[in-house]
């Protein structure tokens, strides 16, 4: 399996700007192997890789919708927006932190199947990530077309989750924005209100994954979920922590954690749990208002930003993955560029967490 699987995924190529393509080798898979199963996988994490790959100039918020749309097609899901007046009044925080740019912000939301346990995936749509008004330098700028790398890899998993036909209610939340600069943009001690109530002092405005995700996790909690998986490259502590090779992910629920440490090993997709730890709650509570975006602690950046994401997460079992996005250099069947991680990991976990 472990060969098979290798051989599909070191077929991909990002050739779509390159006047001569790329001739993609073919693949036999051996008897005996779930072949839907592997193609399933292979052509969610393209999907993914793709995405990440594709310059943010091409990659707006209305390029990502069109992608998201194309997918919910393609299995006869079904596909909303939401945009102008209706986000910036239900969802706060996504209209802030996109506001600014001439390339309209939104959420996307995606719906597929109409029986069995419901799971709804959330992912990190920053398309680009000037880092607003707190400016990041010109290296920390040069990969943030990958900042919507945890958009990427929800749809990559949506994708292997349809094309296998589980027997599950699955629901999908984007929200699509660039974080750029101008006369409107959010700024630094503005205080926003949330689509749950909550009140957050932007202290950075280069920490606005979580502002995004924030409504979009309040929103996904006002349905009954069986499972809530939120994916985002949200944190630079976490690649400090890990490095790019696993994926940092936050649960709670043990037989969630247990079953997608055992997925993770089987569909060889490493993970690597980190904490909600709860002493550092007060960190992320700034006293002018109910949430701090991003305290001067100085320490445990992706643990710190998990707390703020669970403050949104009310009911059901909640996992959260702080990824990377990028391989940094060539590997076996993982070329350098987007790459999607903790995928496989949740696909393979799935029956076990939701008893399929």
């Amino acid at each position: 399996v472990e060969a098979a699987l290798g051989s599909l995924l070191a077929q991909y190529r990002f050739d779509r700007y390159r006047s001569q393509k790329a001739v993609t080798p073919v693949s036999l898979l051996p008897e005996g192997l779930d072949a839907a199963r592997l193609l399933a996988m292979a052509e969610g994490e393209f999907l993914t890789r793709d995405l990440i790959n594709t310059p943010a100039a091409d990659m707006g918020p209305e390029e990502l919708q069109v992608a998201f749309v194309a997918l919910a097609d393609r299995f006869g899901a079904t596909a909303s927006v939401v945009q102008g007046e209706a986000l910036e009044v239900g969802f706060p925080m996504i209209h802030a932190v996109g506001k600014a740019s001439p390339r309209a912000p939104r959420l996307l939301e995606m719906r597929w199947g109409t029986a069995g346990p419901a799971l709804t995936l959330v992912g990190k749509g920053v398309c680009f990530d000037t880092g607003g008004l707190n400016i990041k330098p010109s290296a920390g700028m040069q990969l943030m077309k990958k900042d919507m790398g945890g958009a990427a890899t929800v749809l990559g998993l949506a994708h292997m989750i349809m094309a296998l036909g589980l027997p599950l209610r699955l629901r999908v939340l984007v929200p699509a924005v660039e974080n750029v600069i101008a006369g409107n943009a959010m700024r630094p001690k503005d205080i926003l209100r949330s689509r749950k109530g909550l009140t957050v002092e932007v202290n950075d405005t280069d920490a606005e994954g979580r502002l995004v995700l924030g409504d979009a996790l309040a929103y996904a909690c006002e349905e009954h979920a069986d499972l809530v998986v939120s994916m985002a490259t949200l944190t630079g502590a976490a690649r400090v922590a890990v490095g790019p090779d696993l994926a940092p992910y936050y649960c709670d629920d043990v037989s969630v954690v247990a079953a997608l440490e055992a997925a993770a090993v089987a569909g060889f997709d490493p993970v690597w749990r980190l904490p909600f730890h709860t002493p550092y709650e007060s960190v992320i509570e700034p006293g002018i208002a109910d949430l701090d975006n991003a305290p001067g602690f100085g320490f445990a950046g992706s643990v710190t930003a998990a707390l703020f994401l669970r403050r949104f997460v009310e009911g059901p079992r909640y996992l959260h993955f702080d990824i990377y996005g990028h391989t940094p250099a060539d590997l076996p069947a993982r070329p350098k560029g987007g790459v999607g991680q903790g995928a496989r990991a949740v696909l393979g976990a799935l029956p076990a967490i939701l008893g399929l």
